[in-house]
C-alpha cells in the first residue's frame, strides 16, 4: 500500500505520495521524520524530486514541535546543495509558499526565513545551472512583491550580487538575466535604494557597447526606471540615456524607446517634456527604420496625453474615475481661494455658471463652436499653457509648484482652474478680470524669474535716440539692429516661454524696422546693405546645405504647412544648451519672422498652444492614406483608439482641430476603426460638451446606428451614456430609431439583442411614462419572445422595470393596460415557456415591489395561483419558488386575516402534494434552506 501511494504518478498527486510514505508505516519501523530523511537523499533522484516538491506540507506536518521544524530546515538546507539541477529547480519553485506560511507562523519561527532560506534563494542567482537561476529569479521576484524580503537584505545581500553579474567583466549570460533582474525589481523596491544602489550600474549598461541586448533591456524597461527614482533623477541622469537609446545604431533600441516614450515623459516636468522630449519624438516618428515608426505612432497618443492640464483644458477626471469640469465660482469662493485667480465656464445664451450636478457626467451648455474657434486664440491667455504654470495647481490651497499635469493612467487629471491675466478672457465668458495688479498670480510668484533687460532696453532706446540725432553717422540704425540681436540672445535661453516669444516677436519687428530704416538712409548703399543682411542671417544660422536638406525632407513627409517648418526647426534647437545653438536658435526663429506668410484657413484651423504644434501635426497625419503604405495598415486604429485622450488634453475650445480627423475617421474603410470610434463616442461626447456632441458628434453617431453588427454593438454598449448627454427633444428622436438595435445581420448573434435589453432597463429613466408604453414597450415585448433563453430572462426583467417605471410615475392607467397585456400574452400562452414566464414575472414583481401590493392582488394574483393546475412541471415549478420564496415571506401575506392568504395557502399545500419531486421539492424548501442553483432551474 505505501509503495502504491508513493508511486502515484496521476495529477496533483504529491500530496498523497507524501502522506503516504510519512503516515504509513514500512518496514524499516523509521519514524516520519526519519523516513524523510532517508528519502530526502535517497539514490533515486525521482525520491528526491518528490521530497523537494511537497516540501510545503512537510511544514505543516512538522511545523508545531520546534525540534521537529529545525531538522527539517537541516534537511532542506542539505537538499538545496543536491548535485541534480532538477531537484534544486523543485526546491526553489516551493520557495515563496513556504515564506508564506512561515510568515503566517512567524510567532513561533520569526527568523526561520531569513536564516535558512534567504541564503538559498541568493545563492541560486548565480548557480551555474541556466533553469535553476530562473527559477530562483523568479522565486526572488515573487518574495519581493509579497514584501517578506527585509530591507537589509535587499541592500546587503541581493543588490552587491546583482551589481556584480552585471559588472562590464561578467559573462554575457549572467549580465542579461541581472540586467532583466535589476530592471525587474526596481519597482518593488524604495526611491532611495533604487537611486543609491542600482541607478548608477543601470546608467552605465545603458551605454554597454559590448551587449546590444543589455541596451535592449534597459530601453525596454526605462519608464519603470525612472518611475522608481522620480523626476528629479529622472532629468539628471535618465534623460541624457535616454537621448543616447533613441539615437542607437540598432533599430531595435529606438522602436523599445518609442513604446516606453509615454511612460518617461509622464516622469519630468512640462518643460523638459515640451522643450527636450518632443523634438526627441518627431525624430523617432521621421526614422528610417519602418518599425520604428509604427512604434512611434502608436505612442503619439499616449504621450499626447501627457501634456493633459485641467487649467487649461477644463475638463479634469474624478477620483471615481468620471470626467467633470473644474468647479464653479461658487465652489472656489467657498474653499477660501482667491476668485480672481478662477474662471469658470458659461453659457452665451442664459449666462449660467457651469457647476457640478448630481450627476457628474452631465456637462451644460457652452458657447457655439465658431465662438470657440475663433476666440481660443486671441481670448486665452498663453500664461495658461505656459511651461511654468503647468506645474502648478490651480486650486491655491495646495502647495505652490506642485504638478497637476501627472495623468495616473496616461489621461486622468486633478481637478483644477484656469489662470488668466486682465487681457485674457475665456470663450463664452462676459466678465471683466481685475488688473494684474490687484490679483495675487501664482505665475508671477512661483515661477523661474526671467532675463531683466531692462538696462539693455534703456541702453538701446539711449543710443537709438542717439543715432537719429546724429543724422551725420550713415547707417545708424544698423548699431540699433545689433543691440537688438544681444537682447534677443539673452532672450534664447528661455525661447519655450509664450512671454518670451511675445517680447522675441516684438523686437523682430523692431529689428525690421531698424534694418528697413537704414536702407531708407543708406540709399546709395542699397546693394551693399542686402548683402549685409544677408550675411548676417546666413552666418546666425549655420546651417549646411545637407542639414537644410534633411529638414527640408522631413518637413514635407508630414502635413504641416510651411508655418511648420520654423516651428520644427525651432524645437529641434530647443534641446541643446550649446551657447552656439542658441544662437543659432534665434537666428531661425528671425528668419521665420521675416520669411513666414500667412498660413492657409486649413492651417489656422489646426493652430493650438497645448501641446508642441508638431506633435498635432503628425497626430492628424495618421489618417493620411500613405501613412498606411508607409508605416502601419492599421495606424488609422491607433489614431482613433487615442483620440479621446487627445481631446481630452486639448479641451473643447480646440476640438477644431481634431474634427476633421475624427469625421475622416468615422467614414474610414476599416470597420475597426469604426468600431473603436463607436465604443468610445460616449467619452468624446463628455469630453466635448451638449453643443458640440450635438452639432459633431450626433451625425456620426446617427451613422454608426446604421453600420455593421461590429460597429453599432460599441455604441449599444453605452447607448444610456450617450443618450443622457443630449437635450430632451433630441433625444426622443432616438425612439424610434431604437427598434432598428432588434434587427442583426446575423439572426445567431442572440447577445447583441442581451446588450439592447440590458441597455433599454437604463434607458427608462429618460423618457416619460407615454414614450415608455408607445415605444420601448414594443421592443420589450419582442425580446421576451426571442428564441435564446438568455436573452428572454433578461427581457423579462426589462418588462418589471417598465412596470414599475409607470407605477413610480403614477401612471395607474398605463399600468393596468401593460399588466392585462401581459396576462394575456405570457399566462395564456399556448406555449409552456410563456406560462413559465409570467410566474417569474409576478416573483420579479414582488421583489422589487414595483407596484403597489392591492394592485398585484387584485390584477395579478388571481392569474399566477391558477397556474397550480398547468400540466408541465416547469411552470409548476416557478409558481412553487414564487408562492413559497417570495409571496408568502412578505409581511402583506403573513398578516392574520389577509383574505388572499388562504388562497396562496391552500395552493402551497396543492403543490406539496404534486406528483412531481420538483415542484413538490420547491412548495416545502424555505428561502434559506438548500444550496440550489436557483437561476439554472428556472432556465
Amino acid at each position: 500500500l505505501f509503495q502504491v501511494g508513493f508511486e502515484d504518478y496521476g495529477p496533483d498527486c504529491d500530496s498523497m505520495r507524501i502522506t503516504a510514505f510519512l503516515d504509513i508505516p514500512g518496514q524499516d519501523n523509521l519514524s516520519p521524520l526519519a523516513r524523510l530523511e532517508k528519502y530526502a537523499f535517497s539514490d533515486n533522484i525521482f525520491n528526491r524530486q518528490i521530497i523537494a516538491r511537497g516540501l510545503l506540507d512537510v511544514f505543516r506536518d512538522f511545523s508545531n514541535n520546534e525540534e521537529d521544524f529545525l531538522t527539517v530546515m537541516e534537511i532542506v538546507v542539505r537538499l538545496s546543495e543536491d548535485a541534480e539541477p532538477t531537484v534544486r529547480t523543485e526546491l526553489m519553485e516551493q520557495i515563496p509558499p513556504i515564506a508564506i506560511f512561515l510568515q503566517e507562523s512567524r510567532p513561533r519561527f520569526p527568523t526561520a526565513f531569513f536564516e535558512y532560506l534567504m541564503p538559498i534563494v541568493v545563492r541560486y542567482l548565480t548557480d551555474v545551472n541556466n533553469q535553476v537561476r530562473k527559477a530562483g529569479q523568479e522565486a526572488l521576484l515573487i518574495l519581493l512583491e509579497q514584501d517578506l524580503v527585509a530591507q537589509s537584505d535587499i541592500e546587503n545581500k541581493v543588490c552587491p550580487i546583482l551589481l556584480d553579474l552585471s559588472a562590464p567583466d561578467s559573462d554575457d549570460e549572467y549580465k542579461v538575466e541581472a540586467v532583466n533582474i535589476i530592471c525587474k525589481m526596481a519597482s518593488m523596491l524604495s526611491r532611495t535604494t533604487v537611486e543609491h544602489m542600482l541607478l548608477p550600474r543601470f546608467c552605465e549598461l545603458c551605454s554597454d557597447g559590448k551587449l546590444f541586448q543589455v541596451r535592449k533591456i534597459c530601453a525596454a524597461n526605462f519608464g519603470d526606471i525612472c518611475n522608481a527614482v522620480g523626476q528629479e533623477a529622472t532629468e539628471r541622469l535618465l534623460i541624457p540615456k535616454f537621448f543616447e537609446l533613441c539615437s542607437d545604431s540598432v533599430w531595435g533600441m529606438r522602436k523599445a524607446c518609442a513604446e516606453c516614450f509615454m511612460a518617461v515623459s509622464y516622469t519630468t516636468s512640462p518643460e523638459v517634456r515640451r522643450s527636450k522630449l518632443s523634438p526627441l519624438f518627431i525624430s523617432l516618428i521621421s526614422d528610417t527604420c519602418r518599425w520604428v515608426r509604427q512604434a512611434a505612432f502608436q505612442s503619439l497618443g499616449p504621450f499626447i496625453s501627457t501634456f493633459a492640464n485641467p487649467s487649461s483644458a477644463g475638463l479634469y477626471i474624478r477620483e471615481d474615475g468620471t470626467l467633470s469640469i473644474r468647479p464653479s465660482m461658487q465652489d472656489v469662493n467657498s474653499s477660501s481661494c482667491q476668485p480672481s485667480n478662477n474662471i469658470t465656464l458659461k453659457s452665451s445664451s442664459t449666462n449660467a455658471t457651469l457647476s457640478s450636478s448630481e450627476q457628474p457626467m452631465e456637462i451644460k451648455p457652452e458657447s457655439s463652436t465658431e465662438e470657440t474657434s475663433a476666440e481660443v486664440n486671441t481670448k486665452l491667455s498663453v500664461e495658461n499653457l505656459n511651461k511654468d504654470t503647468r506645474e502648478e495647481s490651480s486650486d491655491c490651497c495646495t502647495n505652490p509648484g506642485e504638478d497637476v499635469s501627472r495623468l495616473p493612467q496616461g489621461d486622468k487629471v486633478a481637478a483644477g482652474v484656469t489662470e488668466v491675466t486682465k487681457d485674457s478672457s475665456f470663450p463664452g465668458t462676459n466678465s471683466r478680470l481685475q488688473s494684474t495688479e490687484d490679483v495675487f498670480s501664482t505665475f508671477l510668484y512661483w515661477r523661474p524669474p526671467l532675463p531683466d533687460i531692462s538696462q539693455d532696453l534703456e541702453l538701446l532706446q539711449f543710443k537709438t535716440e542717439k543715432h537719429k540725432d546724429s543724422s551725420s553717422i550713415p547707417c545708424s540704425n544698423c548699431v540699433a539692429s545689433t543691440e537688438i540681436k544681444k537682447v534677443l540672445e539673452t532672450l534664447q535661453e528661455h525661447i519655450d516661454d509664450p512671454d518670451v516669444q511675445a517680447q522675441v516677436q516684438v523686437l523682430s519687428a523692431a529689428l525690421r524696422a531698424a534694418q528697413f530704416d537704414s536702407v531708407g538712409d543708406c540709399e546709395t548703399k542699397k546693394m551693399e546693405e542686402s548683402k549685409l543682411q544677408n550675411k548676417t542671417i546666413s552666418d546666425e544660422a549655420p546651417v549646411s546645405d545637407t542639414t537644410c536638406d534633411q529638414v527640408e525632407e522631413d518637413t514635407l513627409s508630414s502635413p504641416a504647412s510651411q508655418n511648420n517648418i520654423s516651428d520644427q526647426s525651432t524645437t529641434s534647437i530647443l534641446k541643446s544648451t550649446d551657447s552656439e545653438e542658441q544662437h543659432r536658435g534665434t537666428s531661425v526663429f528671425l528668419k521665420k519672422e521675416e520669411e513666414n506668410n500667412p498660413p492657409f484657413e486649413d492651417d489656422k484651423s489646426k493652430l493650438q498652444d497645448i501641446i508642441p504644434q508638431p506633435l498635432l501635426d503628425q497626430y492628424l497625419s495618421m489618417t493620411d492614406p500613405a501613412r498606411a503604405q508607409t508605416v502601419d495598415t492599421e495606424i488609422a486604429k491607433h489614431c482613433a483608439y487615442s483620440l479621446p485622450g487627445v481631446a481630452l488634453t486639448l479641451g473643447r475650445q480646440n476640438w477644431h482641430c481634431l474634427k476633421d480627423t475624427y469625421e475622416t475617421l468615422a467614414s474610414d474603410v476599416q470597420w475597426k476603426v469604426r468600431r473603436t470610434l463607436a465604443f468610445s463616442i460616449h467619452e468624446l461626447a463628455v469630453i466635448l460638451g451638449d453643443q458640440l456632441t450635438a452639432a459633431d458628434l450626433v451625425p456620426i453617431f446617427n451613422g454608426f446606428l446604421k453600420d455593421l453588427d461590429e460597429v453599432r454593438i460599441g455604441v449599444l454598449k453605452h447607448l444610456y451614456d450617450f443618450l443622457k448627454l443630449l437635450h430632451a427633444d433630441k433625444r426622443r428622436e432616438y425612439l424610434y430609431q431604437l427598434q432598428e438595435f432588434v434587427v442583426t445581420d446575423n439572426s445567431r448573434n442572440w447577445r447583441f439583442r442581451y446588450e439592447l435589453a440590458e441597455q433599454l432597463i437604463l434607458i427608462l429613466e429618460l423618457y416619460n411614462p407615454n414614450d415608455v408604453y408607445d415605444y420601448l414597450r414594443h421592443i420589450a415585448l419582442t425580446l421576451c419572445s426571442d428564441k435564446v433563453s438568455e436573452v428572454r430572462w433578461i427581457s423579462f426583467k426589462l418588462v418589471v422595470a417598465i412596470l414599475q417605471k409607470f407605477y413610480a410615475n403614477n401612471a395607474n392607467a398605463l399600468g393596468l393596460n401593460f399588466i392585462n397585456e401581459l396576462v394575456v400574452r405570457f399566462r395564456h400562452s399556448s406555449k409552456w415557456v410563456g406560462r413559465q414566464a409570467f410566474a417569474f414575472i409576478c416573483q420579479a414583481v414582488v421583489e422589487e415591489e414595483c407596484m403597489p401590493v392591492d394592485q398585484f392582488v387584485e390584477h395579478l394574483l388571481p392569474s399566477l395561483l391558477s397556474l397550480a393546475s398547468d400540466p408541465v412541471p416547469n411552470v409548476r415549478v416557478l409558481l412553487a419558488k414564487a408562492l413559497r420564496q417570495t409571496l408568502l415571506e412578505k409581511a402583506y401575506f403573513k398578516s392574520v386575516g389577509n383574505p388572499h392568504l388562504e388562497a396562496a395557502e391552500e395552493t402551497i399545500l396543492a403543490l406539496q402534494s404534486d406528483r412531481d419531486q420538483d415542484v413538490s421539492f420547491f412548495a416545502t424548501i424555505k428561502l434559506n434552506q438548500g444550496n440550489v442553483d436557483n437561476t439554472t432551474i428556472e432556465k
